[in-house]
């Protein structure tokens, strides 16, 4: 994957083009979510990553395979390293049905805290966790404008076999019929003072890959 520079104009037009913020109105079936060789499953912590990262323990019954989240570039790697520690402890916390969850926090920047903590609400609000298997593919990781504090970080899922699961009676729903099971999001980062790639808004497009 090739380091590529985007100017911030040209973020702006790709936000554009995005239908649906995830964890603002939306409920589970917009955010549960192929290609590539699949990379091994990350660790409870980026390999590489600095201490201080905290760690967490994922449902036992949902599994995130992220297929070729790599690159030859270490600035676009630490982009993708957290960006994918952002939504592996998003997952986490809708497994411990827990918004305010400390590990998911610190992955993000107090706007896009907000909007998380809605995102994993729609579920605990319901009282479900989820289940099954969600392929994330496709990563492209940029630094945007001219300085080095701003990124984006689009990819795709599939949602084919994710689902969510009512924990008191087992009730499994998936995506429905006819729905298209994939979706594409774009996803801006901010770098903390810590030097955290700390995700700032999520926006997501079904049917985009």
């Amino acid at each position: 994957m090739a380091r590529r520079t985007l100017p911030l104009a040209a973020l702006t037009a790709a936000a554009a083009l995005i239908l649906t913020a995830c964890g603002g109105s939306g409920g589970p079936d917009e955010i549960k979510g192929a290609g590539g060789s699949a990379s091994a499953e990350p660790s409870e912590q980026p390999e590489g990553s600095d201490r201080g990262r905290p760690s967490f323990t994922m449902p036992k019954s949902f599994k995130l395979e992220f297929r070729d989240w790599r690159s030859d570039d270490p600035s676009e790697q630490a982009i993708l390293d957290d960006g994918r520690e952002q939504l592996r402890a998003g997952y986490a916390a809708i497994g411990e049905g827990d918004p305010d969850a400390d590990y998911f926090a610190f992955y993000n920047t107090k706007v896009g805290l907000s909007g998380g903590k809605e995102w994993i609400k729609s579920y605990s609000d319901k009282n479900v966790t989820v289940i099954g298997e969600l392929p994330v593919y496709d990563a492209k990781a940029a630094l945007v404008g001219k300085g080095d504090n701003l990124a984006s970080l689009t990819y795709c899922t599939d949602e084919s076999k994710a689902y969510t699961e009512n924990r008191e009676t087992g009730k499994k729903v998936g995506t429905p019929e006819g729905t298209e099971p994939t979706v594409h999001y774009v996803t801006t980062l901010r770098k903390s003072e810590e030097g955290v790639w700390q995700t700032d808004n999520v926006k997501s497009e079904r049917g985009g890959c």
